[in-house]
């Protein structure tokens, strides 16, 4: 397996990041994978970005970018991928989030995926196999209807297209143009899915139980909502604007 980072975007994850970073060095170790994490926090009032700068320090593969503000998702994986891919030896790039949600075991079969595919390996909360724990039933309905709308406007060939676990192949990244994409918000997930999706890049699903955040805040607003339904009409839109 080649190279790989993991990029993982803070904000107020001073009790998760402490916790997820050794978990993950320890799954790259056991697995005899040769990678390097990407923390990109933006400016945590907590102490994150400080607790990830005491951890670099320690370790060799654990890097930091302090951003100045909180600047958005969308934003934070446009800075982690321009990074990683500045990166020579690196093959594979890794989404995650840093609230313990994704639990890190499931990387080396998310990676096996991008690598078997040749383009992305996408951890699926919506396949046989796939399971959510902690959620109430409202936010069910909110992740099952954002999903159906992504698969029905924009005829995304996946299951999980909200999905925020993925890795990538260093050659889909270069090729989807990731930097142009419009929006900086959550709904970042599906613009980049969706431009792999119409580049014909293969999207391999793997199943993986996705735990509800213990500690912290989610950081999920009415306005990320909007601007995820807002994202969706926009591309359906430039997709029918170039057909006609």
């Amino acid at each position: 397996m080649r190279r790989v980072c993991i990029t993982v975007p803070t904000y107020n994850e001073r009790e998760n990041v402490s916790k997820l970073i050794p978990a993950l060095l320890d799954v790259l170790r056991d697995g005899e994978i040769e990678g390097w994490l990407l923390i990109v926090d933006d400016s945590s009032p907590d102490g994150t970005g400080d607790i990830v700068e005491a951890l670099s320090k320690k370790h060799r593969n654990v890097r930091v970018i302090h951003r100045k503000g909180k600047l958005g998702l969308g934003s934070a994986y446009k800075d982690a991928f321009r990074e990683a891919l500045a990166d020579s030896e690196t093959g594979l790039v890794v989404e995650m989030d840093a609230d313990l949600s994704h639990d890190p075991t499931y990387l080396p079969q998310i990676l096996a995926a991008a690598e078997h595919s040749g383009g992305v390996g996408l951890g699926s909360r919506y396949i046989k196999g796939g399971r959510i724990v902690g959620w109430p039933l409202r936010r069910k309905v909110v992740s099952w209807g954002a999903n159906f709308l992504t698969r029905t406007i924009l005829r995304l060939p996946v299951k999980d297209a909200t999905s925020g676990y993925r890795a990538f192949t260093k050659e889909t990244l270069e090729r989807i143009g990731y930097a142009e994409a419009g929006t900086k918000a959550y709904a970042f997930q599906v613009e980049i899915l969706y431009r792999c999706a119409r580049q014909n890049v293969s999207i391999e699903e793997v199943p993986i139980t996705f735990y509800e955040r213990q500690l912290g805040k989610s950081k999920l607003s009415r306005g990320d909502m909007f601007d995820f339904l807002k994202t969706v009409l926009r591309l359906r839109l430039a997709f029918l604007g170039k057909v006609t």
